[in-house]
């Protein structure tokens, strides 16, 4: 089968490189030869650490989607608008099997491509969209079919996992460890989407669309983890918790809800021991109770491993609906706001350090029906400001954002408060 891969950055050539040195033992294990006839991308001209002779190079990437000797299209552009979205609409008319890692593209226009792909009997393959070398999409089409899963949740981005792990290991403010996690290649040059959990969000609404076999849906609580510091950490160390920044999904009646946001996990629960730049998605279900996979959540060889098993599942002839169902059967089921949901967390005041400001939030808190668990008051050195630190008791997201919201209008404030989520609940 000819392939073109489209886009050649790290990824793409790192991908190159090894379709050329792999082939014969993919073409072994697959009874059918992976042959790239093509490539292109957007800056020819850049050093790689590939030879691709002048005659591979495409003029224009559109012509990948026309031309009948291309069988397979690897989209590595990125990004859910411009030219990856034109490539894969127009490959997918155009009857090319698609392989992409373009999470942003599955999560925007997932259901749309899904549709185009089975009308025209070819594969949308997207492994590596989701959390790079963890195979978890292959693991919810086919490995765990018997199961009806009610929640998937986990640690889905490694530049947050390794920010958050280095602040806590080596004693380093968050604005120290985003330095070195982007010298270390960890972090891109703009690393927003993967501090404000927009990253996490794109994954966690494909995986949700594979759990409850239901259509894309845009209804999700997201927080980053920009807004998190030392002193959180520190907090956290001294309660018995580390904090993550987890996506959870699950259905309750028939319902779905979706959210992304820091939260504080036990330090002896497994997630809490999920550190650097690490993946682990946690998959609960009937009858196989929890399953969890773990791995590197990015990368070029991570990602590149998720791409060739995507080629290679296309090599063998299988033709998938590419939301292991078809699009008739797909469900619109109802996602909810978590607002009625219910936790325990963690609130942080600093404040004004004087006489009846602790009297005036905990009266706030009991008018909203919030019950406090445990209540910790650090003076500073000066004595001028004070951090008040409060667990609660288990109560619904929306009277703890009432109550952060009526607190924070006070002019003993001094910053913005702070509300972490505890457990996973």
């Amino acid at each position: 089968m000819n392939i073109a891969i489209i886009g050649l950055g790290n990824i793409g050539s790192y991908l190159y490189k090894y379709l050329l040195s792999n082939k014969k033992i993919l073409e072994k294990k697959n009874n059918c030869l992976p042959n790239v006839i093509y490539v292109s991308a957007k800056n020819k001209k850049r050093k790689r650490n590939i030879k691709i002779s002048k005659n591979k190079w495409l003029a224009n990437y559109l012509d990948a989607t026309k031309l009948k000797k291309i069988d397979i299209i690897i989209e590595l552009i990125g990004g859910a608008e411009g030219p990856a979205k034109k490539l894969v609409f127009n490959a997918l008319k155009n009857k090319k099997h698609v392989v992409t890692a373009n999470k942003a593209l599955i999560a925007k226009y997932g259901d749309k491509l899904s549709k185009i792909a089975e009308e025209n009997n070819v594969n949308l393959e997207f492994e590596a969209a989701v959390c790079g070398g963890v195979p978890v999409i292959r693991a919810l089409k086919e490995g765990l079919i018997a199961n009806k899963i009610n929640r998937v949740y986990g640690i889905f981005n490694g530049t947050s996992n390794y920010i958050l792990s280095s602040m806590d290991k080596e004693n380093k403010n968050f604005k120290e460890v985003l330095i070195k996690a982007k010298k270390l290649g960890y972090a891109e040059k703009n690393p927003k989407s993967d501090l404000n959990g927009e990253d996490v969000a794109s994954k966690l609404k494909i995986l949700s669309s594979l759990c409850f076999n239901s259509f894309i849906n845009n209804n999700i609580f997201v927080e980053g983890i920009n807004f998190i510091d030392k002193f959180d950490i520190d907090n956290a160390n001294n309660l018995g918790f580390k904090i993550k920044l987890l996506g959870v999904s699950e259905i309750i009646d028939n319902k779905i809800y979706q959210r992304v946001h820091p939260t504080l996990i036990k330090k002896t629960s497994y997630i809490a021991s999920i550190d650097g730049v690490l993946n682990a998605v946690i998959v609960d279900g009937k009858p196989i109770g929890q399953n969890v996979i773990q791995g590197e959540g990015a990368g070029p060889e991570a990602t590149t491993s998720a791409l060739v098993s995507d080629i290679s599942s296309i090599l063998r002839g299988n033709i998938k609906f590419p939301f292991s169902i078809s699009n008739n059967e797909r469900k619109k089921l109802l996602y909810k706001e978590i607002s009625d949901r219910s936790y325990s967390a963690y609130l942080r005041f600093d404040v004004v350090d004087k006489p009846g400001v602790l009297s005036n939030i905990t009266n706030i808190f009991s008018k909203n029906k919030v019950s406090i668990k445990r209540l910790i008051q650090n003076p500073s050195k000066s004595k001028k400001f004070a951090s008040i630190i409060i667990i609660t008791h288990t109560s619904k997201d929306r009277f703890l954002n009432k109550v952060l919201n009526q607190i924070e209008k006070k002019t003993y404030i001094i910053k913005r408060p702070k509300l972490i989520r505890i457990g996973i609940n």
